[in-house]
């Protein structure tokens, strides 16, 4: 049967970290409590947006081979496991593992989960919905892209949920433009979630990343201004990942200081892409 407007999840069994070849370049701060300080900035070069575009490739990639998984009755942990595989398989690492202590090389947020949520061994279920989100590293560069996955047939309030926080992505791309500040993308996909009632999740943000995870920029997805006025200039990486709920923008975090949740545990979904400022507006870097 189709779930209703609220989640009901509790904490699964997390088995150990996956094996990465030692092959593969581990970004910095993997075995360490935390990253470096960043201040390389947000700018790149055409060369290095290839390689940012490369990574984002990968990362899109492995997104489509997991959502192909998404059934009812298959773990989250099992998914992990899929996508642990696809980046390894092409040379890349999975960016999380190891990031701040994370133990996994996917998120899943399933339902209530706002974002961060730890692959265990969580059941999939007939109208639940999952949100996959993964990072490659490769050649130095990070792509990071997310999906929110329907499980069988949800209710039609959390597939329409799911369609439009997609759209509420497509439109805070489109307003990414040269000389505007980035407060403008928070303005854009707050006005189109308001139509519908949703939350729109505060706290979770967009941020620049490339030769970092995260480098610092923060891209809001409500209407901020006048605060987060950095000026967008051609060459910006950062990514755009508006989290909508059913309900409350509040949220609560589990023991695992990872996993957070709806306050009010209404369904929430979230969709990503890395971007860059082009002349003309964006392009996505986070196409399979």
């Amino acid at each position: 049967m189709p779930k209703d407007s609220a989640g009901h999840l509790v904490p699964g069994r997390v088995s150990a970290m996956r094996p990465v070849p030692s092959r593969i370049r581990r970004p910095e701060y993997v075995g360490k409590p935390g990253p470096a300080p960043y201040t390389a900035g947000d700018l790149y070069t055409p060369e290095e947006i290839a390689l940012i575009r490369e990574s984002g490739r990968i990362a899109a990639r492995a997104i489509e081979r997991v959502g192909e998984a998404v059934r009812p009755g298959v773990t989250t942990e099992e998914l992990d496991a899929i996508g642990h595989e696809f980046l390894i398989e092409h040379d890349a690492y999975p960016s999380t593992l190891g990031y701040r202590g994370y133990p996994k090389s996917i998120c899943s947020s399933v339902n209530e989960v706002v974002c961060h949520g730890i692959p265990d061994d969580t059941v999939l279920e007939d109208g639940d919905i999952v949100n996959i989100d993964i990072t490659a590293y490769k050649n130095g560069y990070h792509g990071d892209s997310n999906q929110t996955f329907v499980v069988g047939k949800a209710s039609e309030e959390v597939e329409l949920l799911v369609d439009r926080t997609r759209e509420s992505l497509n439109r805070g791309i489109k307003a990414v433009a040269p000389g505007r500040q980035v407060n403008v993308i928070g303005r854009a996909i707050e006005s189109y979630a308001k139509r519908f009632g949703y939350g729109v999740v505060r706290d979770f943000t967009g941020h620049g990343v490339g030769r970092a995870f995260h480098s610092g920029l923060i891209i809001p997805h409500y209407d901020a201004a006048p605060q987060y006025d950095d000026v967008m200039e051609v060459g910006m990486v950062f990514t755009i990942e508006p989290m909508l709920t059913l309900g409350t923008h509040e949220w609560d975090m589990w023991a695992d200081d990872w996993t957070v949740v709806t306050r009010d545990r209404s369904i929430t979904a979230q969709f990503e892409h890395t971007i860059v400022v082009t002349e003309r507006g964006a392009e996505i870097l986070t196409l399979p």
